[in-house]
């Protein structure tokens, strides 16, 4: 067991609008699906753990791609999705936010029952991994969100978030089983954060004596434990910036779906049908499915997919998101009945969008562009933010490429 990396978010409070919590559980369910088809429910768990990934994933889903609020909504909308197909899917979500967090050992000791689990070991290794980061390592962050998600083979991922009120800032931390050896002896990849002083931990390896004694805790700089982690930190600004992109990729990516327009390949011929926009959606979702770790390093991008309920970078467009959602889907649905010829065409869209990357060139003025020009295009695709229904603008629509 390793807590698996951190990420350093500015904290958001607001709800999530229906129109966008719906779409959010039938595309994460899909994602889901669509892992396990592909790499079985171990994968699932492993990409969970990956703060990078999960702010991707959150990012693809239409939610501010920076916001505290990615945490709440994605683990809510899993268990919401996941939780009535457990038994086919071999997953469960337990715990939540505030006082659902506190079902978790009832949740967990359930699920276990059903499935042959050790469930008092298991609501051991939920209440330590809490503990530790609200206890044993004290960075001013007090925890307020647990999620345990449990496989039926007795595997799990932790993602729990704390809260800063001095900084006005939420910190995710992730766990993971694999490799488990201990929860007070140096259990951490890493702590990551903004540095903001000493802090106290008494899970380092130094602190054996005072763990034993119960008489002394031992005081560490950040950089004591951070040396391995997976560090994300997103800004507190709210609009999507062209630094917060590799340029390369979304270009690529973009190229691809708008110029391209990939129907020379076999395989591609299978999604006819879907306009430039959707396959530009598609592209971004086929990478959450099939991407490596290294592709996860800019969230950001994967906003280019779905928008933001905010507006940034540019409204969702429910339009879009719909047809993602049916195009993924019914994709699953064949992969299911031993047809993965759909599921197949959408991964082409990963690899033909790292070809490109090869030889394509950025040009940070299309970044301004592209932005602009989805704003434009907005009503088109039934555009939409917590502020409303995306109206037309009367100017002329810019080129991209």
């Amino acid at each position: 067991m390793k807590r698996s990396g951190s990420a350093d978010l500015p904290l958001h409070y607001g709800h999530i609008p229906a129109w966008l919590a719906e779409r959010m559980e039938k595309l994460g369910l899909a994602i889901v699906e669509a892992i396990i088809a592909e790499h079985g429910t171990e994968e699932v768990l492993r990409r969970l753990s990956d703060p990078f990934w999960f702010q991707s994933f959150g990012a693809v889903m239409g939610m501010d791609w920076h916001s505290s609020g990615i945490t709440t909504a994605v683990m809510g909308a899993l268990k919401r999705a996941i939780n009535p197909r457990s038994k086919t899917l071999g997953l469960y979500v337990c715990g939540g936010k505030g006082k659902r967090s506190r079902d978790t050992p009832n949740e967990l000791l359930m699920f276990s029952d059903q499935n042959g689990l050790n469930g008092p070991e298991l609501v051991r290794c939920s209440k330590l991994s809490a503990k530790v980061d609200n206890t044993a390592v004290q960075d001013g962050f007090q925890l307020y969100a647990h999620s345990f998600i449990i496989s039926n083979k007795g595997l799990w991922t932790v993602v729990q978030q704390g809260m800063c009120d001095r900084s006005s800032t939420a910190r995710r931390y992730h766990w993971h089983s694999s490799a488990m050896r201990s929860f007070v002896d140096e259990p951490h990849t890493g702590v990551c954060g903004i540095h903001q002083g000493k802090i106290l931990n008494l899970t380092a390896a130094a602190a054996a004596p005072s763990r034993a004694s119960m008489l002394a805790i031992a005081a560490e700089h950040p950089e004591r434990i951070m040396a391995e982690a997976k560090r994300l930190i997103m800004p507190d600004r709210h609009d999507v910036r062209a630094k917060d992109i590799d340029l390369k990729r979304l270009g690529a990516m973009l190229w691809l779906s708008h110029e391209k327009q990939p129907t020379d390949f076999e395989e591609l011929l299978l999604l006819n049908g879907m306009g430039p926009r959707t396959l530009q959606s598609m592209a971004l979702v086929s990478e959450i499915v099939y991407g490596t770790p290294s592709r996860f390093s800019d969230p950001a991008r994967f906003s280019f997919a779905h928008g933001g309920k905010d507006g940034h970078p540019f409204p969702v467009p429910i339009k879009v998101y719909d047809e993602t959602i049916d195009i993924l889907s019914h994709a699953v649905e064949r992969a299911n009945i031993g047809h993965a010829d759909k599921l197949q065409a959408i991964r082409k869209l990963t690899m033909l969008a790292q070809m490109a990357e090869e030889n394509f060139t950025p040009d940070d003025n299309h970044f301004e562009a592209v932005i602009e020009e989805e704003r434009h295009s907005s009503w088109k695709y039934g555009g939409r933010t917590i502020f409303g229904e995306a109206k037309p603008i009367r100017e002329q629509q810019l080129k991209l490429f």
